[in-house]
Formats: C-alpha cells, sequence, structure tokens
C-alpha cells in the first residue's frame, strides 16, 4: 500500500546550486562577465517592455551566435553537467528518500526554476525529480535552438504547484490544471508540499504553499551574512516558516527541518487515517 503523498518542489539557483546556472559555464565560455550579460539582459527587458526570462534566454542565442558556440539540445545538456552543487545536494534525495520510506511516505522531488530545463538535464541529480518546471528552447528540425519556448517567471511559478497538487505534470495540457477537482481529490495535498527556495523569484511560492497549510523553507549560502538577512526578513513578513544555510549535507539543520516536518506529516497521516474495519 501506497504511503502518504508528499512533494519537496526546489527551486534551482541559489537553492540547489550557487548564484545563476548561466555563470557555472556558459558564460565562461563566452569570455564574458555575469554583470555584462544581465545588464544587457535587464536593460532590453525594460527597453521593449518585455519578460526578463525571455529577454535573457534570447541574449544567450544571441551570444552563442555571436561567439559561434553550438547550441544544440545536447550541448545544453553537457553544459549541465558542469555545474556546481551546494554541499550534499547529491546524496540528499536518497538520504530523504530513505527517511520518508521509514516514515510511510511516498515521496517525490520536483524542481520550479526559471532556469533552463536544458541545463537541469545534465546535472548529476536530474534523474531523482519526478518533473522539471523550467524555462526552455524550441529546436529546429536539427535540434538546434531558436528561441523561447517555455519562459517561467516568479509568478508563473506558482502553476506549477497546482500541477503538483492536482497531479497534472504535462505542461502542455492546460485542460488538467485548470479542471476543477475537490481538495480531498487531488494527488498531493498543499499540507503535504515542501517548497524550498531562495529569493524574490520565490515570494508567490513560498506565499502559496505557506498559506495553503504546506510548508515554505528559504535557504541561503553558509556565510553569507546579506543572504541570510535577507531570508530571515522573510521570516518577519510572513512569507516563510524557517531560513537556514543551503547546506544538505547529513545533519545540517536543512535536513533536521526537513525531516522533522517528515515526522509532522507521518504522525498526522496515523491520526486522519480511516481506522481498518472489523468484523464481528
Amino acid at each position: 500500500m501506497a504511503g502518504a503523498p508528499v512533494a519537496i518542489a526546489y527551486d534551482f539557483d541559489g537553492t540547489l546550486a550557487p548564484g545563476n546556472m548561466q555563470e557555472h559555464v556558459f558564460l565562461p565560455q563566452l569570455g564574458i562577465e555575469p554583470s555584462q550579460f544581465w545588464a544587457e539582459s535587464n536593460e532590453l527587458a525594460v527597453a521593449q517592455q518585455g519578460d526578463r526570462i525571455l529577454t535573457y534566454m534570447h541574449r544567450m542565442l544571441e551570444w552563442a551566435r555571436f561567439k559561434h558556440l553550438p547550441v544544440r539540445k545536447a550541448d545544453w545538456i553537457a553544459q549541465g553537467g558542469g555545474i556546481s552543487l551546494f554541499p550534499g545536494v547529491e546524496t540528499w534525495f536518497d538520504r530523504i528518500g530513505r527517511a520518508a520510506a521509514d516514515r510511510g511516505i511516498a515521496l517525490d522531488h520536483y524542481v520550479i526554476s526559471s532556469g533552463l530545463r536544458e541545463l537541469i538535464e545534465g546535472t548529476a541529480i536530474r534523474r531523482h525529480f519526478r518533473a522539471v518546471f523550467a524555462s526552455g528552447f524550441l529546436y529546429d528540425g536539427s535540434d538546434v535552438a531558436i528561441g523561447p519556448a517555455i519562459a517561467v517567471n516568479y509568478t508563473t511559478k506558482t502553476q506549477y504547484l497546482f500541477r503538483i497538487n492536482k497531479g497534472a505534470l504535462d505542461i502542455t495540457d492546460d485542460l488538467a490544471v485548470n479542471a476543477y477537482r475537490r481538495p480531498d481529490e487531488r494527488p498531493v495535498p498543499f499540507s503535504n508540499i515542501i517548497f524550498i527556495g531562495d529569493g524574490e523569484t520565490d515570494i508567490p511560492c513560498f506565499r502559496l504553499v505557506k498559506e495553503q497549510g504546506g510548508h515554505a523553507i528559504a535557504v541561503h549560502p553558509a556565510g553569507d551574512a546579506r543572504r541570510a538577512g535577507h531570508t530571515r526578513r522573510l521570516i518577519d513578513e510572513g512569507r516563510v516558516h524557517c531560513a537556514v544555510p543551503a547546506d544538505y549535507r547529513e545533519g545540517a539543520e536543512l535536513e533536521h527541518r526537513v525531516l522533522a516536518i517528515l515526522d509532522l506529516l507521518a504522525a498526522r497521516e496515523r491520526v486522519i487515517a480511516r481506522p481498518p474495519e472489523t468484523h464481528a
């Protein structure tokens, strides 16, 4: 018999990996500074009154063409293999999965990111996610990126929490995510969703999960006082339950917090579960 369904959804940049994923491999290959790239991208968004995610994706393709950098899907995936992760991330999923199973919980992991799904596909941890909801490119018949196919920004991120909640994981299926389903009929109740993120783009997800009875955790790089102050402010503003370093190693504070939530969810499942039938 399957256990209680629980989902952990993660932002990626600044949550599972330091900084922005484009800065790990792509920008160094171009030989341009991240500050220059992001300034150009943001200026274009302002000038054109466009979406910042769409403009950064456009600028990536423009720079790649200028520098003669190949942009086939396989090239993006190969770059993803060079993304560095926060301490303990590579062993996190197996450890938390075992802990969940020991508590009678059926746990799935998801990514909801404004970064690129192609780069995430190339990481060592991709196999642990049931689904990756992230921005991605459109390709021609030769598998060469020709433009954005999907952009995930700070407001559209919340759509994917509803997809997890309703089990509507096919992003092309708008009917399933918008169809009415009673809360008690949804595969993953919001109260069983944990969202882990790091910054401004995660605030709508933090608020949605927290207000629907789920659990919101903000993380920041260990030793970064400025980022730590930002995440603590999210607690004061009622947006998250706690703020901890992005340290996924065994015994770290983040693990203790998540295990405590799993204990809570397992106990609640035992309390509300229908007792076995007895026969006279």
